[in-house]
């Protein structure tokens, strides 16, 4: 399998970790706020005790494997804009692997937080909570909360596209869209919409890329319709 083939695949994982994050958000963790400020922590040990594996596997997907598919895209596109625009590449590269490593930090650290809330539950469940809580919130703040690296980093790239004319107008307009998102989610009172502008346009971004690199990987340009430019 060529590079360019390899990148595509990845991009469509990324595209896959984000799809399957929101459909567990959705199924499992809703009812206890999670990824909100108001998160139930308590209900979420308790989730955790009933089942000890589910929320690992959660943050296996869209964190560790995620980070992993994530970090070997970016040196992709970056070595796709190097042809054209090598100090943009450099800028790219180096946010990207930026982000990919906060990503797996933050999966890191919620599966520890998963791990030790556990085990202190058995004997006190309210120290549980506020471990798991506590530990939460460093997740959140590694990449789980704010999705300000990743936000730069789509928009870099799609900017860099742009003015190296590899990469397609519409998808230049998605990807500077859901870098705003990103960005947008310093500001606490426009976290929650924010975010999910940040993770549906992701999921484009990410698909449109992967396909095309994965159909044509001579190809140099990204269309969201997988179009050669």
């Amino acid at each position: 399998m060529s590079f360019h083939r390899i990148g595509g695949l990845c991009a469509l994982i990324c595209a896959a970790t984000y799809l399957f994050g929101f459909a567990f958000l959705v199924m499992f963790l809703m009812p206890f706020g999670y990824g909100t400020a108001k998160v139930d922590a308590v209900a979420v040990v308790d989730f955790i005790a009933q089942q000890p594996g589910a929320l690992t596997l959660f943050n296996c997907v869209i964190y560790i494997l995620n980070a992993l598919a994530l970090a070997v895209l970016v040196v992709v596109l970056a070595a796709m804009l190097h042809t054209r625009s090598p100090a943009w590449a450099s800028v790219t590269r180096g946010i990207g692997l930026i982000w990919a490593a906060l990503v797996l930090g933050a999966g890191m650290i919620g599966n520890v937080a998963i791990e030790q809330s556990a085990h202190l539950a058995i004997a006190d469940p309210e120290g549980a909570a506020q471990l798991w809580q506590m530990l939460h919130s460093v997740e959140l703040g590694l990449g789980g909360g704010n999705e300000i690296a990743g936000g730069i980093w789509i928009a870099f790239v799609s900017l860099a596209g742009q003015l190296s004319r590899s990469i397609e107008k519409a998808t230049v307009a998605v990807g500077l869209m859901t870098g705003i998102g990103g960005f947008l989610t310093l500001i606490p009172s426009f976290g929650d919409i924010a975010g999910a502008i940040f993770g549906l346009g992701a999921i484009v971004w990410f698909i449109a890329i992967g396909v095309t690199l994965a159909r044509d990987p001579a190809h140099t340009s990204f269309d969201l319709m997988g179009k050669r430019a």
